[in-house]
C-alpha cells in the first residue's frame, strides 16, 4: 500500500485471493491507513518494551484484527468496496473495544477463574461470534464451518453416537475455555501471531519495499536465466528466496508469479506448466527456513523444542523439494527443447548483489540469532530494526558526496547504537527501537527523508493487512484446539486410526497423509498445521515416530493440500496469471512437487534425513537415496531423462524409486539394482538412437 496522500489512499490488496478488499478515498482512506500503521506500531512497541501481560497482549491483538477486518472486508462480495456500512463500523469498533476487556478486568478475571459471571459469558460469546464472522469474510466458509461444528459437539456430547460420545459440557464451561483462558481463541496460535508472526510479516514487508524481490529476481536471472529452461528455473529460485522472508505460498504466487509466469510462457512453456511451476515453487517456500510460513515458531511453542532444531530438521527436505522442482523443469525443458533467455538480456547477478548486498544483512543477522539461542521475538525485533536502519541510513548516505563521509556516518551511528544499548541497561530490543526513532527524527531534515519515512509507513500498513488472515485464522483455530483439549477428541481420533492400522506403520502413514490433505484443503499454512498436527501427529507419536518428524510429516502434507486437486489454492492463484485451467495446473504442480509427497515418508523411516538421530553417514546415505529416488520419479513422471523414456522404463524407474523410500535392506538393494539397470539401459538406448536421429 502506498502512503496516504491528501486526497486518497489506494486499495489494500488481499494477497490470499488477489482481490481488493477495500478501496477508500478521502477521510475513510486516511483513517484506515492510520489504524493499520497504529496496529504495526503497537506490535513493535509491545515486542520491544513488553508493557502488558501475555493475556492482555493476545486480547488487544485480536481487537486490532477485528477492527481492521470489519472495515476492510464486506459481508458479501456483491457489496461496494469503497464504502463501509454503519453496521461494519459498529462491529469493528465494538470488537476493538472488547479487546480491552481482559485489560480492564484483569484482576477480577484472575480471581474468578473457572467461575465466570454473566458479563464474562456475554462478552465472550460476542467476541467468539465476531471472530467467526471476521474469519468467514477473509477466508470463506470452510474453516469457520469446520471449527463451528466443535461447539455443538462439546455441548451435546452425551447425545452423540457411542464412538463420538463424551460427558458433555455446559455453555458457560465452553465459553470459559474459548474466551477466558489460554486454551481457546487466546491460545498458543494467537500468542505466536501476536508476537513472532506479526514481526516476521513486517520484516518481510520492509524487505519487499526496500527492493528484495527485485534483488532475488536479478540474482536468479543472472545465474540460471540463460540455461536450458532458464525462465522456469528462475521461478524456482526466486520463489525459494521469497520463502525465506515471506509467510504465504499463495502470496508468493501472486507476487513473484506476476514476473515469472509470463516470462516462462514467452519462452515456450505451456501456460498450465508455467503456472504449475510457480505454484509448486511458491508453496515450497513454506518449508524453507528460516521463516517456514511462520509455522516453525508455532511448532516450537507447541512441542517445546528450540526453534533452531526445527529449522535444521527442515533444511534437507526443503533443499530436496526445490532440487526436485528444479530437476522437473530441467527435464521438461529437455523434452520440449526449450532454450533459455539470451545471456545479453539477463542482468548481472554480481552487479545486483554489489548494488543491494546490504539488504541481505538483516536476514543473515536474523538467522544467526535464531541459531545461537536468542528468542525469535528478540531476533525479530533486531532484524526488523536493522532493516529499518538500513533503509533510513541509506537515504542519509545518499546525500553524502564522498565515501569517507558515508563510512563516518555508519561509524557514528554505531557509537549511537552502543550508547543506547548501555542507556537501556543491556535491553537490546529497546535500544533497537530507540535507534530507529533517532533515525526517523534525523531523516526528517534531509532531502528524500520524508519519502523514505512514508515507505516505512507503507510497509507497516501492508504488514497489518497481511497479518489479518493469519491472525484471524489463529484465533478461530483456537476454537477447534480448545474444544479438542476439553473433550479429548484428539486422543479419540488417534486411537481410531491406530485401531485400523494396528502395527502397520505404512498404513498409518498413508491414513495420516490422507487425513492431513483433507484437513488442510483450502486452509492457510498456519491453521493448516495447527489442525493437522493436533489431529494426526499423536498417531505417529504412538507408533514411535520422533516428535519433530511426526509434526513435520503433518505439516508437509498439509502444505501439499494447497497443490493437490480438487481445491489446490496455489494453482487457483496461478490460474489468474497463467490463464489456464485450475485443475490442469493443479495436477501438473502435483507432478512437479513429487518430492513433497516422498520425502516425509523417507524421513519417518530414516529420521536422519531430518537430522533426528543417527550419524552423518546415515544422513548422507539417506540423502543419496532420496536424490536417486527423486531423480527417477522425475524421469518417470516427465517421460524424459537424457532422452525420451518409454513405458517399460518409466514403470521400472517408478518401482526403483518406491523401493528406495522404504528403509528395508532387501528393498534398498532391489531399488539400487533396478535404478542401475534402467539408467544403463536408458543411456544405451539414447546413445544408440542419436546417430539415427541425426
Amino acid at each position: 500500500m502506498t502512503a496516504a496522500t491528501a486526497n486518497e489512499t489506494p486499495a489494500f490488496i488481499d494477497k490470499e485471493s488477489g482481490h481488493g478488499v477495500g478501496q477508500f478515498t478521502g477521510m475513510t482512506g486516511r483513517i484506515v491507513f492510520l489504524i493499520a500503521v497504529a496496529f504495526s506500531l503497537f506490535q513493535v512497541y509491545t515486542a520491544a518494551f513488553n508493557p502488558v501481560s501475555s493475556q492482555i497482549l493476545r486480547s488487544l491483538h485480536v481487537g486490532f484484527l477485528l477492527l481492521l477486518t470489519f472495515i476492510l472486508f464486506r459481508f458479501s462480495e456483491r457489496q461496494k468496496r469503497d464504502h463501509v456500512p454503519w453496521y461494519d463500523w459498529l462491529f469493528a469498533i465494538g470488537g476493538f473495544a472488547l479487546g480491552f476487556y481482559h485489560w480492564v478486568f484483569e484482576a477480577d478475571l484472575i480471581q474468578r477463574a473457572g467461575d465466570p459471571i454473566l458479563a464474562d459469558i456475554v462478552v465472550g460469546s460476542i467476541v467468539v461470534i465476531l471472530i467467526f464472522e471476521g474469519a468467514r469474510r477473509i477466508m470463506g466458509w470452510e474453516l469457520p464451518l469446520m471449527c463451528a461444528v466443535f461447539i455443538p459437539y462439546a455441548l451435546w456430547g452425551r447425545s452423540l453416537p457411542s464412538f463420538m460420545m463424551h460427558r458433555g459440557f455446559d455453555f458457560d464451561q465452553v465459553i470459559d475455555t474459548l474466551y477466558l483462558g489460554t486454551e481457546g481463541v487466546y491460545g498458543t496460535p494467537t500468542f505466536v501471531s501476536a508476537t513472532y508472526i506479526f514481526l516476521f510479516i513486517l520484516f518481510g514487508a520492509f524487505l519487499e519495499r526496500a527492493g528484495m524481490i527485485d534483488l532475488f529476481n536479478k540474482v536468479a536471472l543472472g545465474t540460471v536465466g540463460h540455461q536450458k529452461g532458464g525462465p522456469a528455473k528462475v521461478a524456482v529460485i526466486s520463489s525459494g528466496f521469497m520463502g525465506t522472508i515471506n509467510g504465504s505460498g499463495v502470496a508468493n504466487v501472486l507476487t513473484v508469479g506476476q514476473f515469472t509466469i509470463p516470462l516462462m510462457i514467452k519462452f515456450g512453456y505451456r501456460p498450465a506448466f508455467a503456472g504449475a511451476v510457480e505454484a509448486c515453487a511458491s508453496m515450497g517456500g513454506q518449508i524453507m527456513p528460516p521463516v517456514m510460513g511462520a509455522v516453525a515458531f508455532i511448532m516450537a511453542e507447541t512441542i517445546g523444542v528450540p526453534y533452531s532444531e526445527i529449522a535444521l530438521a527442515a533444511v534437507i527436505p526443503a533443499m530436496l523439494y526445490f532440487g526436485s522442482a528444479f530437476w522437473m523443469v530441467h527435464l521438461e525443458a529437455g523434452r520440449q527443447n526449450l532454450v533459455g533467455i539470451p545471456k545479453s538480456e539477463c542482468p548481472s547477478a554480481w552487479q545486483a548483489i554489489k548494488e543491494k548486498w546490504y539488504l541481505a544483512l538483516p536476514l543473515v543477522v536474523l538467522v544467526f540469532m535464531l541459531f545461537h539461542g536468542f528468542t525469535p521475538l528478540l531476533a525479530g525485533v533486531v532484524g526488523l530494526a536493522l532493516t529499518a536502519t538500513l533503509i533510513l541510513g541509506a537515504q542519509v548516505t545518499s546525500q553524502a558526496k564522498t565515501m569517507v563521509m558515508r563510512i563516518l556516518f555508519w561509524l557514528v551511528l554505531g557509537f549511537i547504537a552502543a550508547g543506547l544499548y548501555k542507556l537501556m541497561g543491556g535491553a537490546l530490543e529497546r535500544a533497537c527501537f530507540l535507534l530507529v526513532a533517532v533515525l526517523v527524527v534525523g531523516t526528517w531534515f534531509i532531502k528524500g527523508g520524508v519519502a523514505t519515512q512514508k515507505l516505512l509507513l507503507d510497509s507497516m500498513a501492508d504488514a497489518a493487512k497481511s497479518a489479518l488472515g493469519v491472525g484471524m485464522a489463529c484465533a478461530l483455530v483456537g476454537v477447534l484446539i480448545g474444544i479438542a483439549q476439553l473433550t479429548g477428541l484428539a486422543n479419540d481420533i488417534a486411537r481410531g486410526i491406530l485401531a485400523v492400522a494396528g502395527d502397520n506403520l505404512l498404513l498409518a502413514l498413508v491414513m495420516t497423509m490422507v487425513a492431513c490433505i483433507i484437513l488442510g484443503t483450502g486452509l492457510p499454512t498456519i491453521p493448516n498445521y495447527i489442525i493437522t498436527s493436533a489431529m494426526a501427529a499423536p498417531v505417529l507419536l504412538e507408533m514411535g515416530v520422533p516428535l519433530i518428524v511426526s509434526h513435520m510429516f503433518c505439516f508437509y502434507f498439509g502444505i501439499m493440500a494447497d497443490l493437490t486437486p480438487p481445491v489446490a489454492l496455489a494453482a487457483l492463484a496461478a490460474q489468474s496469471i497463467a490463464k489456464a485451467p485450475h485443475m490442469t495446473i493443479g495436477w501438473i504442480a502435483t507432478k512437479i512437487g513429487l518430492a513433497g509427497y516422498v520425502v516425509p515418508f523417507m524421513a519417518v523411516y530414516t529420521p536422519a534425513l531430518m537430522l533426528q538421530g543417527g550419524t552423518w553417514f546415515d544422513t548422507t546415505y539417506v540423502l543419496f537415496k532420496a536424490l536417486v529416488s527423486v531423480g527417477l520419479w522425475g524421469g518417470a513422471a516427465s517421460a524424459w531423462l537424457i532422452g525420451r523414456m518409454g513405458w517399460p522404463e518409466r514403470i521400472v524407474a517408478t518401482a526403483a524409486a518406491f523401493f528406495l523410500v522404504v528403509s528395508i535392506r532387501e528393498f534398498e538393494i532391489a531399488g539400487f539394482a533396478l535404478a542401475a539397470g534402467v539408467l544403463a539401459y536408458h543411456w544405451w538406448k539414447t546413445k544408440k538412437a542419436t546417430p539415427a536421429a541425426a
